[in-house]
């Protein structure tokens, strides 16, 4: 009698959601996923209580962590829940390669993915306040343009980027990023899960 394996788990940021459900749904990974908000990234507190407590629900599973190093206690969470995270600095990285981001990084771009946009006032009030001269100031320092990116996925987030760009007095451009990379680095977790065993 041949068993069924069991379903994996993935737990991970909701930056990059509808291209993980895309990726999964293509090459018919049998993963369920459980996302959390992007902005908790402005609040290592949040962050922190949030991603604790996802892998405390889903202990049993083991999930896949969808993470870069977005927490400087990141590898200790993942340690306690027994589990390893995505490859890669963090999701920009995972989406365009090191290689692409990094050009991009040097270049001083500040990278603008969707969800990022479409939330920007809330993000950026939570960060700044009711200062956006201040926000301009930091985004000056050392970032020379917005890169808003659009992947196969996306919807027009044109107005969004604009927006967001027009905010802390910065050009913006605009990039098209497959999906090849991150399907890698899915993969190459997906496979890696499924080697050391899912849980009993």
């Amino acid at each position: 009698m041949t068993m069924t394996p069991k379903p994996l788990h993935l737990v991970g940021c909701g930056i990059l959601a509808r291209e993980v459900e895309f990726l999964i749904r293509k090459n018919g990974w049998d993963v369920r996923t459980d996302f959390l908000e992007s902005s908790l990234h402005i609040n290592l507190g949040q962050l922190q209580q949030q991603l604790t407590g996802a892998l405390e629900r889903h202990r049993d599973e083991r999930p896949i962590v969808f993470y870069g190093c977005c927490h400087p206690l990141m590898e200790r969470f993942l340690e306690q829940a027994a589990t390893f995270r995505t490859e890669g600095q963090n999701c920009v990285e995972m989406l365009l390669g090191r290689q692409r981001f990094m050009a991009e990084l040097e270049q001083g771009a500040y990278f603008l993915l969707e969800d990022w946009a479409r939330h920007w006032d809330s993000v950026m009030h939570q960060s700044f306040g009711d200062h956006p001269q201040v926000a301009r100031a930091i985004f000056h320092e050392d970032r020379r343009y917005l890169l808003a990116i659009r992947t196969p996925v996306s919807h027009d987030f044109t107005e969004a980027a604009e927006h967001a760009a027009a905010s802390v007095d910065l050009p913006l451009r605009w990039m098209d990023a497959s999906l090849e990379h991150l399907e890698r680095v899915l993969q190459a977790a997906v496979d890696r899960r499924r080697r050391e065993g899912s849980p009993p």
